[in-house]
């Protein structure tokens, strides 16, 4: 069972979102938090799979919420999914560098909200092409951006498992890594979890961001 904390600053949105994963038979809502101070102490006390973060909420704001979870050792299995009306490019790359492992606009369908729910908890970064390819690079590379996590250097990796990083980091998904390189999904798969390993990923997200601070990937 998928346990989820959900933050949101607006009763109703918290109370949708409750009523659409209750009804599904393989998660579940543990708490509900109404501001990003809640949220981080919430998930510390539940220590939930997956947090549905809003970035503009009172007291700390989804981002800050969102690094002070990413950043605890105790909620390394918790995943963080950005979930905001405020798609713009620099909260994208923000939410990546605090530690998201996914992000997605309020006006996503039912559907779509789910499926980016297990795609999350699964390991998998909720990542589109565009903004992998463009917007990571334009602010994640930018010159006297640090970033947070991951630690690691890319130099640990195999020659197979850059290749594979670099592929992930534009966007492809492993069945396209797969059919590109012509081996199994599996092997693809391996190779991404030791490369999140060796660089100190918590996620496939996390391996994105290091491919692009450390200069494996650049959009041209």
């Amino acid at each position: 069972m998928i346990q989820i904390l959900l933050a949101d600053d607006q009763a109703l949105l918290r109370s949708t979102f409750r009523m659409l994963i209750d009804s599904c038979d393989d998660m579940t809502v543990v708490a509900e938090a109404a501001n990003g101070e809640e949220a981080a102490d919430l998930a510390s006390r539940h220590r939930p799979d997956l947090v549905l973060m809003d970035i503009r909420m009172p007291v700390l704001d989804g981002l800050a919420a969102t690094r002070r979870i990413c950043s605890t050792p105790e909620l390394a299995r918790t995943r963080v999914l950005i979930l905001t009306t405020f798609e713009t490019d620099e909260y994208v790359a923000r939410a990546l560098e605090a530690g998201a492992s996914g992000f997605l606009g309020k006006d996503v369908t039912p559907e779509s909200l789910l499926a980016g729910i297990r795609t999350v908890v699964g390991g998998e970064a909720l990542l589109s092409p565009a903004a992998t390819r463009a917007l990571i690079d334009r602010f994640l590379s930018a010159p006297g951006r640090t970033g947070g996590p991951p630690r690691g250097s890319l130099a640990a990796l195999t020659d197979r498992e850059r290749e594979i990083a670099a592929l992930a980091a534009h966007g492809l998904s492993n069945q396209e890594i797969a059919e590109r390189l012509v081996v199994s999904p599996l092997t693809v798969r391996t190779h991404i979890h030791r490369a999140m390993m060796k660089v100190q990923a918590r996620d496939r997200a996390q391996l994105v961001v290091a491919a692009y601070q450390q200069g494996l990937v650049r959009v041209r």
